[in-house]
């Protein structure tokens, strides 16, 4: 697809008119036309406006498909799972499990590893494979070749293990000490709760990445305890499998 036929693409799906979409990034509906004729396409600053419209990258928009890979763990890059800076513009070197709203997540490589291990599995490597794979791979992508540059000097991971210690001090029946926390997209781990009024509600934002975990409860049973938290709030909860009858347990501001 090019340039054109992507931005009629776009547009339709959104349910926008020529006027509407001309609207929100301040140009003429004219313009808009003539990007969907070909005739013209629009400025860089205009794809920067276009892109955070859409919520897709600028590559994207000039109809180019790169294949591009989470320059931190080497996942590839779908449009779903693209990272975004602080200010909201799109980051198309990471994945939003590496980059979080303009924080990096993994500070150290075995951790990594360990985190995408599971996955791999999934995927028919043995754990052997998977392990000699992501030593392999990750020296070669641009995070770990610049981690001395990139780094936040153990900023993030001095308040990880702040936010573990304040976890573990709720004490709840029955859930064993949290000693990681991974970074986890609020769409992955959004699950509906029932209030004792019958209405159900969602606490977290699927934009959003947090810090969080999946336990087994210490005097077995089926359900699993699932953490979710960042820096204005910790919730606990509990949850049968794939997440079914989510009932939550705590929720506390910090």
């Amino acid at each position: 697809m090019n340039t054109k036929d992507v931005l009629f693409e776009l547009r339709t799906k959104n349910g926008m008119s020529q006027d509407e979409l001309a609207e929100k990034v301040f140009v003429t509906r004219q313009a808009v036309s003539r990007w969907e004729t070909g005739e013209t396409v629009p400025s860089t600053e205009t794809l920067r406006l276009l892109s955070e419209l859409f919520g897709v990258t600028i590559n994207t928009l000039l109809g180019e498909t790169p294949k591009l890979i989470c320059q931190c763990c080497g996942m590839p890059l779908e449009h779903e799972i693209i990272s975004k800076n602080q200010d909201g513009t799109l980051n198309e070197k990471y994945c939003k499990w590496c980059y979080a709203d303009g924080t990096y997540t993994y500070s150290d490589m075995d951790d990594l590893i360990s985190v995408c291990i599971p996955f791999m599995l999934k995927e028919g490597f043995t754990e052997e494979q998977a392990r000699a794979y992501m030593k392999k791979k990750l020296p070669e992508l641009d995070y770990w070749k610049n981690y001395e540059q990139l780094s936040d000097n153990g900023q993030f991971e001095a308040f990880k293990k702040k936010l573990i210690d304040e976890i573990n001090a709720l004490s709840v029946e029955g859930m064993p000490k949290v000693e990681k926390l991974n970074a986890l997209v609020g769409q992955f781990i959004n699950l509906e709760f029932r209030l004792p009024n019958g209405t159900t509600v969602k606490f977290l934002n699927d934009a959003v990445t947090y810090l969080g975990c999946q336990l087994e409860p210490e005097f077995g049973g089926e359900r699993c305890f699932g953490v979710a938290a960042n820096m204005e709030f910790i919730l606990i909860c509990t949850y049968g499998a794939d997440g079914a009858d989510p009932e939550l347990v705590l929720y506390k501001k910090r």
